[in-house]
This record gives C-alpha cells, structure tokens and sequence, in this order.
C-alpha cells in the first residue's frame, strides 16, 4: 500500500525563465491593466473621443458639407471614422509615448531591462497592450456611431490595414519621443501634438477648409492618412486606398526605425 511519500525530484526547484509567449503575454495584461487603470490615458483615450463623435454629430459645432458627408446629410458618416483615426493617434502615440516616457524617468524600463523579459519582448508586449485597447476604443465607439446613425459602407479589409499601419506609424513615433525627451517634456509634446493633429488632421474639420498649400503638407500627416483612409472606405465604399497606406507605411518604418535607433532605457 503505497504512504504517499514524495518520490526524489517531486519538490526539486527548476529555475529558468518561463516561456518567451507567457513571459510577453503577462507583460501585455499588466500593461493594459495599468493604462486602463490611469485616469489620465482612459479620458485621453475613450472619454474625449466618445465626447467629440456626440458632440459634433449632434450639435452644429463644425459645418460638414454635404459632399463630405456622401450625399447623406449625416454628420456622423464624415466623423465616425475620423474620430477612429483619433482614438488609434491617443493610444498608440499620445497615451504610449506618455506613459513609457515616465517608466523611463522612474527606472521602471532599465529594471525591466534586467530581467528576463528581453528589450524587444518588452517593446512586443506594450504593442498587444496597445493593439488591445485599440480594439475596445472601436467597439465602444462603433457602437455609440450606429446608436448616431452612422451607416459604414465598404470592405472591412482596408479598414484593417489602415488601422494596423496606423497604429504601427503612430507607435514607433510615440517610442521615439518617450526614449529620446524628458517625462516632463514628453507629457508636454504629446498632448500639444495630439491637439494640434485634432484640429489640422482632418478628424473633425475637413482639409478642404484649409488653404491649397496647408492641404499639401498636413495630407501627408500620419492622421490625415489614416483619417482620410478610413473615411473613404467607410464613407465612400471606396477599394484599398494604396496612397494613403503608403504614406502610414513610410511613417511606421521611419518612426519605429529612429525609435529602435534611438531610444534610451535610461
């Protein structure tokens, strides 16, 4: 009969790391768990852009023409998916470049430097974290644009391209600035940028209000593309806007490529 005694190995320690997939999917929870948790990054990223889609779909703040709307007359068909090119530029730029700027002051990223999560799986977990704050940011949002009378048309598959390049551009350019300025001049940076962007990227007020030399420059933005981009497929059913996944792809590979360069842990 057999005492239930221990056979030799049962309690022998095995030290190592865990596995690279667990070790960045725990990173990724931890993450998202923290940026849900702020106050400051939650109104960045869900309060003021579901304010902004009811507010100026239901209140003649900013004049929308007709021919911006489709023929439909609805407001919420012109800003909808401006306000979700907004809702990805508050995650993966503003909120990211806010938040890892002051892990950096803290010493938070060269303690994490340390252990046995390498760099770039750090850098992979804070972008599943970003992905999947993103993907709650358009349900929400989606959901309150159909409750407006928003009617989306076109092919689902640009308008994931669109936001993958978009996060990616947006990403590697909210790493740059964290890795590279003070907290403090980061906070600062982001949240001037991300006005700015508000107002002179076509998310609210369309690029045709701006005078003919202004168009040129601010369509070249990462959110103009990425606005315009959605927009013409949602709005207009539109096929694969190349021109405007275009300028999204040279903005992630240069802004992620200076952020790889240059980013300090320290």
């Amino acid at each position: 009969m057999s005492t239930g005694t221990p056979t030799a190995g049962t309690y022998t320690p095995k030290p190592g790391a865990a596995p690279m997939g667990r070790m960045i999917t725990a990173q990724a929870l931890f993450e998202t768990k923290m940026l849900l948790r702020n106050g400051e990054q939650l109104l960045l990223t869900v309060v003021i852009p579901s304010l902004l889609l009811v507010l100026f779909s239901t209140v003649d703040v900013v004049t929308v023409p007709v021919e911006t709307t489709g023929g439909s007359g609805k407001a919420v068909d012109f800003l909808a998916p401006g306000i979700l090119a907004l809702a990805v530029m508050s995650t993966a730029f503003t909120g990211q470049a806010i938040s890892t700027g002051f892990e950096r002051r803290y010493g938070v990223l060269k303690r994490l430097g340390t252990s046995p999560l390498p760099r770039w799986g750090l850098m992979a977990a804070k972008t599943l974290s970003v992905l999947a704050v993103e993907v709650l940011q358009i349900v929400l949002l989606t959901a309150i644009a159909f409750g407006l009378g928003w009617s989306p048309q076109g092919n689902p598959l640009p308008v994931v391209l669109l936001l993958i390049l978009g996060t990616a551009a947006f990403s590697g350019l909210g790493l740059l600035m964290a890795g590279t300025l003070k907290a403090e001049a980061t906070l600062a940076a982001a949240n001037l940028v991300f006005l700015l962007l508000l107002v002179g990227g076509g998310v609210i007020v369309p690029l045709d209000k701006f005078p003919d030399a202004a168009q040129s420059v601010l369509g070249l933005l990462p959110i103009s593309a990425l606005s315009d981009g959605l927009r013409d497929v949602l709005q207009h059913g539109a096929g694969i806007p190349w021109g405007d996944l275009g300028i999204l792809a040279v903005w992630a590979v240069l802004g992620l490529g200076a952020a790889a360069r240059f980013f300090r842990w320290e």
